[in-house]
């Protein structure tokens, strides 16, 4: 019988808020100048192979930033959280305040027109994609969903042959795809009001996340240990 996993309820309610202030960001970034994906790369690596087959070499460098911003970011998280496994009393605090910061410093880019405020807010997407890696060695993500679909599908189909599924892997699917549809529903609504400045809210929501996470940590004397009991 496989052992009974659970997820702590600060890990819960950050997921689903990080996956919720991703939404936001990629609805910002698909409804902005350039029409592009902020939070996940496999569109804008598509496109900067589209740019170098057409030879498009201003679109070249623009993808390789894009992508490079993004790396950057999730480098700058191994930095900083320097664990695979998710764990209580981390830099998480640390990266989320930082994520805040690269995305309040995209908006009068954006506002501008300038592509290096996109350069800058997939910064913080790869920031904040890196920070909640592995959990008892499931991969938890929280800037895209295309793994959580494909995990859910297999599960499901698992399921219909009868076998056992990893219950909670099919709740953290539904959690993250869920709190990214509702973001994105919610920065659709915000840029008809806000525009390009609609990536403050993410920014105050991902700051506000950082003091909170790190204030939880202090009063709760955590010393850095595992979430999962390892």
């Amino acid at each position: 019988m496989p052992v009974l996993r659970q997820l702590p309820g600060w890990a819960w309610i950050g997921g689903g808020a990080l996956a919720f202030v991703a939404g936001i960001v990629n609805a910002a970034g698909y409804m902005g100048f350039r029409h592009q994906s902020i939070t996940n790369l496999t569109g804008s690596t598509s496109l900067l192979g589209i740019s170098l087959g057409t030879a498009d070499g201003g679109e070249v460098v623009h993808w390789v930033l894009s992508i490079g911003a993004f790396l950057a970011g999730a480098i700058l998280s191994g930095l900083l959280v320097q664990q695979r496994t998710l764990k209580l009393g981390r830099h998480y605090g640390m990266a989320l305040m930082l994520e805040s910061l690269l995305l309040f410093a995209a908006v009068p880019l954006l506002d501008a027109g300038s592509s290096i405020g996109l350069y800058l807010a997939s910064m913080g997407a790869g920031l904040q994609n890196g920070m909640v890696s592995t959990y008892s060695g499931m991969v938890f993500r929280t800037t895209h969903v295309s793994g959580m679909f494909t995990d859910l599908g297999i599960y499901i189909g698992q399921r219909l042959r009868g076998l056992q599924v990893d219950t909670l892997r099919v709740r953290v699917c539904v959690l993250v795809i869920g709190s990214f549809l509702l973001g994105s529903a919610a920065g659709a609504l915000l840029f008809g009001v806000l525009q390009e400045r609609t990536l403050l809210i993410p920014a105050v929501l991902t700051g506000l996340c950082g003091v909170a996470y790190s204030l939880y940590c202090q009063y709760t004397g955590s010393t850095g240990m595992h979430a999962d009991g390892d």
